[in-house]
């Protein structure tokens, strides 16, 4: 199975913050969650989402967006109507993986909603299949009346069910139940069935849900990498990437944001990204100006500056670093961070965009080539602790304890001899990638 909690799983309130819950919704970007019209009531109130599987997200207030009051239309009105809002949040939640989208359900497939019926204010889920359309609804089929959707669940995520390595994927929003005899309660009537509007509807209407419903609205690949690059401080100190503006992996990176501990937009101002990395650094009393002026370009280099370099390595995102205007004194900044111990995610706009050259040749290449020579000394350290615990060490020996480090070692050196940076760079990722498969060997990881 697949995971159990998700943050794009929202429990709604109204007339305030503490008011009472009256139903459920779905996070489907870090601006946007859908629900029901009925759940909401007017076009111009005021909601609050929480997250309901994660309270480490505070709880956002949300209002109807432009164009997003789909509602049903009166028994005798005219036109279609969905029963449906689209929400924008007072402010954003980058932080909370939004809903994975598949616009057209499947007939037959297993599914199951979330929602919060009187009592359950802590969720309760209910599991059916995808039965036949109903209009612009489409039926869900429960194997007994009782786990047919009540109150509480409206405007729930319809989910398919969650499997390894591929998680739940919503069709559509839970809308309402039908039963034969008009009983309170679905095990009350003979026949009762539950309804959900399918995201393909809600798509077609709202073109802020169709733009999301699309295969290029995010870039998971894109997402997994640098999520990866963050979580894993072994990883590459520079990371250099083309993300194009209103892309797929454009909104994939504003997911992202909030992972770097200092983000500079290009074109800002660089004093002040050297005054927020120095908040990060345990200079020592009363020379703070000494560091500020040298990462500014304007003095000297302090005593033992890289003995400085914070325990916990600090990620600093440039956000359009070919939008600089001159981007030579930001290049020379970034390097002097480098000094510090930071690690650079370097975010172009265009491919070959102002400051690549520069940026690979002062930045990257030397980050990797040191990078690569710190995993030689951690391979060589490791690969003797292991002919030690092996108890193979002797003055016989000596020459084939550390043959894989001395191997690697000369490849290391035939790469300072490559005078083509890109052929260089090349060479020294695939070094970089062996030396972490021997780490992995020899328990040097």
């Amino acid at each position: 199975m697949g995971e159990l909690r998700a943050d794009w799983r929202l429990r709604l309130r109204r007339e305030g913050a503490h008011g009472p819950v009256c139903g459920a919704g779905v996070l489907v970007d870090q601006h946007t969650a859908l629900t029901c019209a009925h759940v909401v009531r007017r076009p111009d109130a005021v909601m609050w989402l929480e997250f309901a599987e994660n309270n480490a997200l505070e709880p956002v207030a949300a209002r109807v967006m432009p164009g997003g009051w789909l509602p049903e239309v009166p028994a005798g009105g005219s036109g279609t109507g969905e029963d449906v809002a689209v929400l924008r949040l007072d402010s954003p939640r980058p932080q909370a993986r939004p809903a994975p989208l598949e616009p057209v359900p499947w007939g037959g497939t297993e599914v199951y909603a979330t929602g919060y019926a009187e009592g359950f204010d802590d969720g309760m889920s209910l599991w059916g299949r995808i039965g036949g359309v109903s209009g612009e609804r489409v039926q869900l089929d429960a194997v007994t009346r009782s786990e047919v959707v009540r109150a509480g669940f409206s405007g729930a995520a319809v989910c398919t069910r969650p499997q390894e390595g591929r998680p739940a994927r919503v069709v559509g929003l839970v809308v309402s139940w039908r039963g034969d005899l008009g009983r309170l309660l679905p095990e009350d009537n003979r026949l009762a069935f539950s309804y959900l509007v399918p995201l393909e509807r809600i798509a077609e209407l709202s073109p802020v849900v169709g733009e999301l419903c699309g295969p290029k609205a995010w870039d998971r690949g894109f997402e997994e990498r640098v999520t990866r690059w963050f979580d894993d401080p072994d990883e590459d100190p520079v990371k250099m990437t083309v993300v194009p503006p209103g892309s797929g992996k454009d909104r994939s990176l504003r997911h992202l944001l909030h992972r770097a501990d200092v983000v500079h937009r290009g074109g800002g101002s660089r004093p002040h990204l050297a005054d927020h990395a120095l908040d990060h650094v345990a200079f020592p009393a009363g020379e703070y100006l000494g560091y500020w002026d040298w990462l500014r370009g304007a003095g000297r280099r302090p005593a033992q500056a890289a003995e400085r370099a914070p325990v916990r390595p600090v990620t600093v995102l440039v956000d359009g670093l070919d939008e600089e205007p001159e981007p030579g004194p930001l290049i020379e900044l970034l390097s002097r961070l480098r000094v510090l111990g930071f690690r650079l995610l370097l975010v172009f706009r265009h491919e070959g965009g102002t400051g690549w050259t520069a940026s690979r040749d002062q930045l990257l290449l030397p980050a990797l080539l040191g990078h690569a020579d710190a995993l030689l000394g951690r391979l060589q350290h490791a690969e003797f602790s292991r002919a030690v615990r092996r108890d193979v060490v002797n003055s016989a020996s000596l020459s084939s304890v550390t043959e894989t480090v001395d191997l690697r070692r000369a490849e290391r050196r035939l790469i300072d001899d490559v005078r083509e940076p890109q052929r260089q760079l090349t060479l020294l990722r695939g070094l970089i990638r062996t030396l972490r498969a021997d780490l992995g060997r020899h328990g040097g990881r």
